[in-house]
């Protein structure tokens, strides 16, 4: 299961803490959006909007398939800073400087897992609940001054959180089953406002599964016997994809945020920067250049947000040179250079241009029908269009010497759009992203 941790945990923090990493930064003013899991009266009294329950259904190969379920998720825990007065007492503060340090009062999540081990899904036809049920608690950090004299201290506190995973399978075919994995918020009580819920909300949910003696089917491209199946099945704020070595089908991940396939960390990646999907270079260069308050607030934050401070300022030359990317492919041509339009900037700039180019042994050039055939690992626009029809509108190559094949799709509605510049219906694709259409016959 490494592999599905390694990932499984970026994800869990994904939005944990924003960019700039500070307390008083906008975008943090509203936390614990990606797949919360909420008590039932504050889902239905938003109507529905920050869900109540997550679902996963995915098809399941195997005479006897033996599967485990593990759901991990955050939990909020308030973390409140104390002043300690002059008669000993201690007075609750929004903030307290110690020395050179400096604390705010502000929530923290602490990590969740619950296993269910050891499933037969022959066995699974009426569903298996399990109940989940974390009590309350507290804990307090002594906080000292340069003297070694108690300053304050940090109190951190979490509430009741209360659930249930339901379990079931149906047998489809002679070796198949549909598993159905959810898990429900059972908090009891009425809706109290968006605050008072997170206290009682599961963050960040995610599901791992292994299965022994079966296999998984994608989800995301299924072999043609089991797309209807796979089709058939319903995922509600979750998807599942393969993880693991390409090719191996025993273990699978549920995450909100829709993945392709065997997805990795990419290994230029030096640290967790609770922005996964974003660009590491680009962020770190950003801590860098914080004002020294800025800086300071960034420490004060959050324990996770000062360790990423630490992390970008050991930062050498060579681990940014590291962080900068990598050439994976190019093709070295002789294009012409035409005039061609940004639409960010509203100017014209040159371009090179090629007028056709061989791929799977065809050549193919402006008007050509090609099928597109993304990569495993691309965006939500890869997963739409695989598999549809679209024409060579042009074939630019850069100044890395990679080609790039401008396409719009034959069903778009509105592809005449693209001639007039309009962002959305032009894309662009590798050649090793497209494969001949017309020629195949297919």
């Amino acid at each position: 299961m490494d592999a599905v941790r390694t990932i499984a945990t970026t994800l869990l923090y994904e939005g944990y803490i924003l960019w700039p990493y500070r307390r008083s930064a906008i975008k943090n003013q509203q936390r614990w959006t990606l797949a919360g899991v909420y008590p039932r009266a504050h889902s239905e009294a938003g109507g529905g909007t920050d869900a109540w329950f997550m679902q996963t259904e995915c098809v399941v190969v195997g005479e006897d398939p033996i599967v485990e379920v593990t759901v991990r998720f955050l939990q909020v825990v308030q973390r409140q800073v104390a002043r300690k007065e002059l008669d000993g007492s201690f007075t609750m503060v929004d903030e307290l400087k110690t020395g050179n340090e400096r604390y705010l009062t502000w929530d923290e999540a602490v990590e969740r897992e619950f296993v269910a081990p050891g499933l037969h899904l022959a066995m699974l036809a009426t569903p298996r609940r399990m109940p989940i049920a974390i009590s309350a608690g507290s804990s307090e950090e002594i906080l000292k001054d340069a003297a070694g004299s108690v300053a304050g201290k940090l109190i951190r506190s979490w509430d009741n959180l209360m659930g249930q995973v339901e379990i079931s399978a149906t047998p489809v075919e002679p070796a198949a089953f549909r598993l159905s994995a959810k898990i429900i918020n059972t908090a009891p009580g009425k809706d109290e406002g968006r605050d008072v819920a997170l206290r009682q909300t599961f963050i960040s949910t995610h599901m791992a599964l292994r299965a022994a003696d079966g296999a998984f089917v994608s989800m995301t491209d299924p072999p043609e016997e089991w797309q209807a199946l796979a089709q058939s099945c319903t995922n509600i704020k979750t998807w599942p994809v393969l993880v693991g070595a390409e090719g191996e089908r025993h273990l699978m991940l549920s995450s909100p945020i829709i993945l392709s396939d065997y997805p990795e960390i990419a290994p230029e990646s030096a640290s967790d920067l609770f922005d996964g999907t974003e660009i590491d270079q680009l962020l770190l260069l950003n801590v860098l250049t914080m004002t020294d308050e800025e800086k300071d607030e960034m420490r004060a934050t959050d324990p996770r947000a000062r360790a990423i401070l630490e992390r970008s300022e050991s930062l050498n030359a060579d681990d940014f040179m590291q962080l900068h990317g990598r050439i994976s492919e190019s093709q070295m041509l002789r294009p012409e250079v035409d005039v061609a339009f940004d639409p960010f900037s509203g100017r014209d700039f040159e371009q090179p241009v090629v007028q056709s180019i061989v791929v799977d042994g065809v050549e193919i050039k402006p008007g050509s029908r090609v099928r597109l055939r993304p990569r495993k690992g691309g965006d939500i626009f890869d997963l739409a269009l695989a598999g549809k029809i679209a024409v060579i509108d042009r074939i630019d190559q850069d100044y890395e010497d990679r080609i790039h094949l401008a396409v719009t799709v034959e069903d778009d509605p509105g592809r005449e759009l693209a001639g007039d510049h309009v962002l959305g219906h032009r894309f662009f694709f590798a050649t090793d992203e497209v494969e001949p259409f017309e020629e195949t016959g297919e």
